[in-house]
């Protein structure tokens, strides 16, 4: 997105990730709960320093605040011009709070604010709380593809 450093919502803070957000990042995606449908397996410590670190210098990735914690990531990348992909992934402390849904919803007005044609995601097909959390958001599922992407097996 255009500049953008900071966004607050109601109950959020959206900003760019800073490196010594590793251990924020840790606690959430080293629980198994948390990263079942992503491609990756839980992370260490040190895997966590190095993705805030990587974060921290990403436009794509977006750290979710809860006062002063980082409770989730929000992914937005232009990957076409005009289509821009959304992903998140939330502490599970945080989930089913409405937390996803009001990171995800402002990031989204503004992309198409500043004139982005379509978003898209692309979700584990068993992930029924991302899909349901897609569909409140407005997205449509448009198509079923198998073999598109690689998800771990359960």
């Amino acid at each position: 997105m255009k500049e953008t450093k900071k966004i607050k919502t109601k109950r959020l803070i959206i900003r760019k990730f800073l490196s010594s957000d590793w251990a924020d990042l840790w606690e959430y995606l080293s629980d198994e709960r948390v990263v079942k449908f992503e491609p990756y397996e839980p992370i260490n410590q040190q895997q966590s320093k190095e993705i805030a670190l990587s974060h921290s210098k990403s436009d794509e990735f977006w750290a979710v605040c809860l006062g002063g914690k980082v409770i989730g990531n929000i992914y937005l990348e232009e990957v076409v011009e005009g289509s821009w992909e959304i992903g998140f992934v939330f502490h599970y402390d945080y989930q089913h709070q409405g937390f996803a849904y009001e990171a995800a919803m402002v990031m989204i007005d503004q992309v198409f604010a500043q004139g982005a044609h379509r978003i898209f995601a692309e979700c584990h097909p068993e992930n029924r709380a991302s899909w349901k959390l897609l569909e409140n958001l407005g997205f449509i599922k448009e198509a079923h593809l198998r073999k598109n992407i690689f998800f771990k097996k359960q």
